[in-house]
Formats: C-alpha cells, sequence, structure tokens
C-alpha cells in the first residue's frame, strides 16, 4: 500500500515537472554551461573512464533492472567505461535472481591497444566480447546477428559515430535486436541543442546528429517510442528523446 503510493506521488512528480518551462529552461542553461568544460569526461567506473552524465548512468542502471537483459550490444567502446559499467549491471542482476550467463557485446572501429589491454584485465571482463570493425559493415553486423542468436532478452546502445546518416543505419541494423518491452538507447542526441559552434572538427551538428536520425527512425518504425518520462524524470541528460522503447 505505502509502495504503490510513493510511486504513484513519483509518478506525478514526474509528470509535473517534465510539464515545468521554467525547470527546462534552467535545465538546458546548465547543460550549455556545463559543456564548455567537457563534463561528461570527468567520470568513471569501476576504474575506466566512462564518458556519460551520472544522470544517464542511473537511467540505465533502473533500465538494465527492469530489462534483466540477457545481452547488452553497444556500439562505440572508446576508453571501455561503458562495457565494465554494463558488466556489472549484469553481475549484479545475476546476483539477484537474473539471468546467469548474461554477457555485453561491444563494437568499435578502432579499439586502441592500452584500451583492449586495459579492459581484458578487468575483473569484469569474463561478461564482456568485443570486435573490431565498423558497426555499418556488413561483415561486422553479420556477426553481431551471429552472436545474438541464442539471447531473448537484449538491449541495444548506440554511442559511436554521431552522424545523421551513421546513427539512422546503426538504428536500422540493430534496433530489431531489441526485445518488446525493452530498449535502444541512442546517446549524444543533445548534440542538436548545443551551440552552433560546439563541434568545429566533426562531422555532426545542429540538423545532423543522433536527434535528427531518432526522428526519422520513428517515423518508419511506429513499434518504437521515445520514453518522455525518462526525459521528464532525467531533466539534466546527454541523451533526450534518446530512450527507445519497443513496444512490440
Amino acid at each position: 500500500m505505502l509502495k504503490a503510493l510513493f510511486e504513484k506521488e513519483c509518478l506525478e512528480e514526474i509528470k509535473a515537472q517534465g510539464r515545468d518551462k521554467d525547470l527546462a529552461a534552467a535545465s538546458a542553461d546548465w547543460l550549455r554551461l556545463a559543456g564548455q568544460y567537457k563534463y561528461s569526461y570527468h567520470f568513471s567506473w569501476l576504474g575506466r573512464p566512462i564518458i556519460q552524465y551520472p544522470q544517464d548512468m542511473l537511467a540505465m542502471q533502473e533500465i538494465i533492472w527492469a530489462m534483466r537483459p540477457d545481452l547488452i550490444i553497444e556500439t562505440g567502446i572508446a576508453h571501455g567505461g561503458s562495457l565494465i559499467f554494463s558488466a556489472s549491471m549484469l553481475e549484479l542482476n545475476a546476483a539477484c535472481g537474473g539471468p546467469r550467463e548474461a554477457r555485453v557485446l561491444g563494437i568499435d572501429i578502432d579499439i586502441r591497444a592500452h584500451n583492449r589491454e586495459a579492459i581484458e584485465a578487468h575483473p569484469l571482463y569474463k561478461r564482456i566480447t568485443m570486435i573490431e570493425g565498423s558497426s555499418l559493415d556488413p561483415g561486422t553486423i553479420a556477426a553481431v546477428n551471429e552472436f545474438a542468436g541464442p539471447y531473448r532478452n537484449i538491449l541495444v546502445c548506440l554511442d559511436s559515430s554521431h552522424t545523421h546518416d551513421h546513427v539512422l543505419a546503426e538504428l536500422k541494423a540493430y534496433a530489431p535486436l531489441v526485445s518488446p518491452g525493452g530498449y535502444c538507447v541512442v546517446f549524444d542526441t543533445i548534440i542538436e541543442y548545443a551551440p552552433e559552434d560546439s563541434f568545429p572538427d566533426r562531422p555532426w551538428g545542429r540538423g545532423d546528429n543522433p536527434m535528427t536520425a531518432v526522428e526519422a527512425f520513428l517515423k518508419e518504425r511506429p513499434e518504437f517510442v521515445s520514453d518522455g518520462m525518462m526525459d521528464a524524470k532525467l531533466l539534466i541528460s546527454n541523451s533526450p528523446r534518446g530512450y527507445l522503447k519497443r513496444l512490440a
């Protein structure tokens, strides 16, 4: 009774804060100001750098706990912090009755030797497999599908190149692997709201980024929806509208 009441109150508060225009404006100002200092680069998870906002890390914990996936697929490895994070969540899930043999599959076009060495030396590497190659290469896609074949509850996270065309192609290749009721999380949709001169040395920016890819994908695939309640709850996020839930 008390738990249900607490959850009902939280739900109403989340909806209310999501409607609060002043709070939304303050959150946008914070994101803009923090972005100039590369805020998301300053955190680590169990010893490995993880280029994420803490708010999104907590959101991923909630999703992984609720889904109890037996496989998490991630495009983009970088320093490996996200792989270690996902592996640690699967380890906790297993300790609490979740899938005991759940795994993380990471894909990156260039896994640098020092990062590979550090990831492979980590105690949680036992849950991790890595594929080096472009996430859009037909051979990579085939390898991922073959690896995913035995799994039945799959979570997908997309965080490699951030151009519209690349992310849209990744969504088309990997989102279909997501289990009904599960999520495909597209990171760095915040690029659409960043100042115009934020990425002078990158091929992405306003109008050409993960957010525009998400919008195009959702028009084509009505079985996926953007989880607005997640946006309302987080307010400060690297991935607004990027938490895509599969309905069927």
